[in-house]
């Protein structure tokens, strides 16, 4: 009996290799910097806008290393569960840290009904989601895409869009996770790709101008296309699990220092 021919197309969106910047460790710890920046800035220190601004490079970068890590990942589960169970347990923090909390949430009284009380508080503050929502909708289009499941991956799209109003950063967040992943091993193709979406993404918005040209904050995320596309080689190694920890961890941080000024005033 005569083998079955392969087909001769290749499948372009399951990439084996990386031709953009490879040193994620050192791409993450400026995520988590730019990030801290980000955060300190909105609650501490609203009037300077440069804190913001900084902020605005942590979220490329982090888009850019889920892409990356879709490209070396053996274990899909272990992966998509480290976000999903770093994002359960940041939520409470997050809502808390980042004035994301609702009148909802303090509905039932510790006082009258502690366990209620504590699931109501935890139920309500997913009001507003972290960032890891973003990125496991960004993992879990990617490998429907990598897996030629499109089907699934237009349910997922269409969820999205449906859900945008709640996922941090938008649509636009998980599209861009999606759009370094789909050219991540040829350069030259992705950075014009990206730019123009990021670009895109940033003239919605007028709080800035410059020649003429008004925009957004968003606009200032562009910057760190640089690191982004340009190798280094740091050397850097940092066990995964410290990048998975901060963001919890400066979580709560924040949440400290607001409850030590509240006490001292």
């Amino acid at each position: 009996m005569a083998s079955r021919k392969k087909s001769a197309f290749a499948w372009p969106f399951a990439p084996r290799d990386i031709g953009t910047n490879r040193d994620t460790n050192l791409l993450k710890l400026v995520a988590m910097i730019a990030m801290v920046f980000d955060h300190t800035g909105k609650m501490f220190f609203p009037h300077y806008n440069i804190m913001r601004i900084i902020g605005r490079l942590a979220f490329p970068l982090f888009a850019y290393c889920i892409a990356v890590g879709c490209v070396y990942s053996r274990n899909r589960l272990k992966y998509l569960s480290r976000i999903v169970l770093v994002g359960l347990i940041s939520q409470p923090f997050y809502a808390v840290a980042l004035a994301h909390t609702s009148a909802k949430m303090y509905a039932i009284r510790f006082a009258d009904n502690p366990l209620g009380a504590v699931f109501n508080f935890y139920l309500q503050s997913w009001g507003t989601p972290n960032i890891m929502y973003t990125l496991a909708f960004g993992l879990l289009l990617i490998w429907s895409i990598r897996d030629k499941q499109l089907a699934c991956t237009a349910a997922l799209m269409l969820l999205v869009w449906k859900l945008q109003g709640s996922i941090n950063y938008g649509w636009q967040g998980v599209a861009l996770i999606v759009l370094f992943y789909l050219f991540i091993s040829r350069w030259w193709m992705s950075l014009p790709v990206v730019l123009a979406f990021m670009v895109w993404w940033g003239m919605k918005g007028n709080s800035y101008e410059l020649f003429g040209l008004r925009f957004g904050i968003q606009m200032f995320a562009v910057l760190a296309l640089p690191l982004i596309y340009i190798p280094t080689y740091s050397k850097l190694k940092i066990n995964k699990w410290v990048f998975y920890l901060f963001y919890p961890g400066h979580l709560i941080g924040i949440m400290l220092i607001q409850f030590a000024l509240a006490l001292g005033k």
